[in-house]
């Protein structure tokens, strides 16, 4: 029996991976705000370091799998909780708990990241403060611009990061996968607050999706599922759309 620590294990994504997962015989470790065998705000440092502990006492000193799920979207204020949540909240447990995945054989880890991050203005100057790890500036800028930009920059960030590391070799060199999923609109209740929004709500209505209407939750964890298994052995530093075609559409002579 697999262990898999999940970060946003409570609702959408995060809860239908953990539903597939645990339908298949892996035990999960949940890790989210509510409702889960770890209860830890990944926003603030000190929750990351309580996840962390957390994760290491119920994992019997190794862990075959972790999914990096746990975020909130361009509508929620202030804007710096973005950033500290979706890139950091990230971050920060897929490197402090690489000595666990390390421990057993055969390891994956995944990101969800977003189709977001190939939109045009995203790559801004939030990105590279992220990946050189300054949380402080990071939060300052993000207060400074707009709550979209925020939330691609820092998701643009987590696949940048997901890149970097993958073939490294404390990553793949001792067996570890490492790879994003870029989802793209999907049904969750963070999606419906975006919905919901008066500024965003629109912007999200209009996104063009070629296969007609919003993706589901099941959709993306299928494909994150996918990506922990042994059939995605040859995967490493892969960023898999899951968009519904959105990043096709507006970006057909890049991939």
């Amino acid at each position: 029996m697999r262990v898999i620590a999940v970060t946003g294990s409570a609702s959408g994504i995060g809860a239908a991976t953990r539903a597939r997962l645990e339908a298949a015989g892996d035990r999960v470790i949940g890790i989210d705000v509510r409702e889960a065998e770890v209860i830890a705000d990944l926003a603030a440092p000190s929750g990351r370091l309580a996840a962390m502990a957390a994760v290491r006492a119920r994992s019997d000193g190794h862990l075959d799998g972790l999914v990096a799920c746990a975020g909130v979207g361009p509508h929620v204020e202030p804007w710096s909780t973005i950033v500290s949540l979706n890139y950091f909240g990230a971050q920060v447990l897929l490197a402090g708990l690489r000595d666990l995945l390390a421990a057993a054989p055969r390891a994956a880890a995944v990101a969800v990241s977003s189709n977001s991050t190939t939109m045009p203005g995203v790559d801004t100057p939030l990105v590279p403060v992220c990946l050189a790890g300054e949380e402080d500036e990071a939060r300052r800028l993000a207060v400074t611009m707009d709550g979209h930009r925020v939330y691609a920059g820092s998701k643009l960030a987590l696949a940048r990061w997901v890149r970097h590391h993958a073939p490294a070799a404390d990553w793949a060199g001792v067996g570890i996968r490492l790879n994003a999923v870029a989802a793209g609109a999907v049904r969750t209740p963070l999606l419906e607050a975006g919905l919901a929004h008066p500024v965003f709500g629109d912007a999200i209505r209009s996104f063009p999706i070629p296969t007609g209407g919003f993706g589901t939750p099941d959709h993306i964890a299928a494909a994150i599922v996918f990506l922990l298994s042994p059939e995605a052995s040859f995967c490493c530093g892969s960023v898999f759309f899951v968009d519904g075609g959105t990043d096709a559409l507006i970006r057909p002579d890049v991939y």
